[in-house]
This record gives C-alpha cells, sequence and structure tokens, in this order.
C-alpha cells in the first residue's frame, strides 16, 4: 500500500537533530555570540534577517532547535543578555512567543511579525506595510505582543506577510545599524529574498488555479495561511484546532466530527503540526490514512542548517504532492 504521509524535507530529519540537540545543547538559551547586533525569537525570522545581511554578521536565535516549543520556551540569562544588547529585535507576536516579553524591557523597539498580517487589527483591507509603522514600538509598551483572540499567529506560513516583514527589517537594520552592510548590497539581498519570496507566493496561487474549494482539514491552525494561499476551504469541526493547540481535550462531539469530516470525502488533505499534537491528532491521522487522504506535517523551526526559503519550498513541495 503507498503511505499516505507526507512530510516536507525539513522533518525528516528531525528526530536525528532531536538527538544530536540532546547531545550537544548547553541549556543556555541563545546560540551564536551572546552581543549579536541582530537577535530573533526563533530560527525562522533569524533566517530571513541572515539572508539580508549575509556575511557581514551571525544573526542569533533565541531557540534554534526545530524540537523546542516555542510556546512553552522558558528564557535563559543569556537569552536576556543577547536580547537586550541587541540593536535590532525581531519576535513572532500574537502570544506565540511570548518569552520574548521578557527580555525585551519596557520601550524597547521590537519588529513584530504578526503586525504585518492582513489579518491582524487595523490591517484588515489594507497593505500591511503601508499602515505599519514599526517604530511604534519604541515606548508604546507590546500593543502586537500578546495574544488576539481570533487571530492566527503562525504568519510565518504567509508569505505574503513575510515579504512585507523583509522589507521592514531592511528598513530597520538600515536605521540602527547603519555601517553593518553596504547599502547597494543590503538592497540586492532584499530585493532578492522578496523574490524568492513572491516565487512560493505564486506556486502557492497556482495550486489555488488548480484545487480552489478543495476541503482541508487542520489539526491546529498552523497550516492556515499556506491553506488559505492554496485556496484550500477549512472544513475541520469548529473548536477542534483551538483545542488541541491550547493543550487541551477535545469534546467527543467534536472528535467524532472530526473522524466523519475525514471519512466523508470532502477531505483533499491533512495538515498536522509535526512537532506537537496528542491523542486527538492521531486519531485524526488514523482516520485519514484509513481514508486514503493524503497528511502533510509542518514543523514550527526550521531544520539544522536550513534556510527558510529552502524549509517553505519543502512544505510546498509536500503540499503539492499530496493534492497531486
Amino acid at each position: 500500500m503507498t503511505p499516505r504521509r507526507v512530510l516536507p524535507v525539513s522533518l525528516l530529519a528531525v528526530s536525528a537533530l532531536a538527538l544530536a540537540a540532546c547531545a550537544s545543547d548547553s541549556g543556555d538559551g541563545a546560540g551564536g555570540d551572546a552581543s549579536a547586533p541582530i537577535v530573533a525569537s526563533t530560527n525562522v525570522y533569524a533566517s530571513l534577517a541572515q539572508a539580508l545581511v549575509g556575511d557581514a554578521t551571525e544573526v542569533t536565535a533565541v531557540i534554534d532547535d526545530a524540537t523546542q516549543d516555542p510556546h512553552a520556551y522558558e528564557a535563559s540569562a543569556r537569552d536576556r543578555l543577547a536580547v537586550q544588547d541587541a540593536d535590532v529585535v525581531i519576535m513572532n507576536g500574537g502570544g506565540y512567543d511570548p518569552f520574548m516579553d521578557e527580555l525585551v524591557g519596557e520601550g524597547a523597539d521590537v519588529i513584530s511579525a504578526v503586525e504585518f498580517s492582513h489579518d491582524f487589527p487595523g490591517n484588515e483591507g489594507h497593505e500591511a506595510e503601508e499602515d505599519h509603522d514599526h517604530e511604534h514600538a519604541e515606548g508604546e509598551g507590546h500593543e502586537g505582543h500578546e495574544h488576539i483572540e481570533g487571530l492566527n499567529e503562525h504568519v510565518w506560513y504567509d508569505p505574503h506577510t513575510m515579504i512585507s516583514l523583509v522589507e521592514a527589517i531592511t528598513e530597520e537594520i538600515e536605521h540602527e545599524l547603519p555601517d553593518l552592510v553596504d547599502p547597494a548590497v543590503l538592497e540586492a539581498d532584499r530585493d532578492a529574498l522578496v523574490g524568492e519570496l513572491e516565487g512560493i507566493e505564486t506556486r502557492l496561487e497556482d495550486l489555488a488555479g488548480s484545487h480552489e474549494g478543495e476541503g482541508v482539514f487542520l489539526t491546529e491552525p498552523i497550516g492556515g495561511y499556506l491553506a488559505t494561499t492554496a485556496g484550500l476551504e477549512d472544513v475541520t469541526p469548529e473548536g477542534f484546532a483551538e483545542s488541541v493547540e491550547e493543550g487541551q481535550d477535545v469534546p467527543p462531539a467534536t472528535l467524532l466530527a472530526a473522524t466523519r469530516a475525514i471519512e466523508s470525502g470532502d477531505v483533499a488533505v491533512v495538515l498536522a503540526n509535526a512537532q506537537t499534537g496528542g491523542a486527538e491528532t492521531e486519531r485524526v491521522i488514523d482516520a485519514a490514512d484509513a481514508a486514503g487522504v493524503p497528511v502533510v506535517e509542518l514543523g514550527e523551526l526550521l531544520g539544522d542548517g536550513q534556510t527558510y526559503v529552502e524549509w517553505m519550498t519543502g512544505n510546498v513541495d509536500a503540499l503539492e504532492a499530496a493534492l497531486s
């Protein structure tokens, strides 16, 4: 029988990475130089910033281990030092990486990725990059960093939001670190990265042209933006994904509705979180396997040695293979 579960290349080495991390992780938190000028909450955002600055400096990620859960991460003293010494700080926001709020301090100027999403309050119907002023964070607290009801905070799976974020990171580097990278080189790196992100977005839009309206089951909200850009219709029973993400038991009636949705033939693909989940997620995956519905497992962090573009390209490859 042909295997139905589809894993992006980035996830195939996670088990090996976990073993390596156990052997090498000192538990001190942020890797790299504790006095790095650019620090990001996770290696997802560190990778984007690294692509902009090239060899000029090493961007530090507070979390760079694919087995860590940013929701539950406990920051170390070294993490605090790294963040407070940085000139440019990048985080996800929206309650995803709450440990960063404790590290940045009052009045810090922080780039919060969720604020560039079209779904962020105040951005609906507008270009997020035109509406957002990332200078606002200085002296005004962290309005975009706490959990926002109804907002899917997994915005790194939305290439359009990442394009806006890359533009903002570039501006912040120009403003805070004017001597770090030659302006012409920084501009060229930005254009190259934006071009790659636009390519990913175009591939997802092409999938929408072929699979518009097909059903997707989300075991957690992590794959929501990817599915939306690909034109898929979310048929997950209300409350299932949210309960799993928050570590709560899924009500029996909702779980029954979930398995029936899988068995109905209305689901073209299941998108699952490869790093979390529990019995309810496994129940859905088992139902999908039995019904011949492909499962794509998505991660929250980059695997060792991967760039954001490589990682997201692998995710789109897996989704495309599942839908075909």
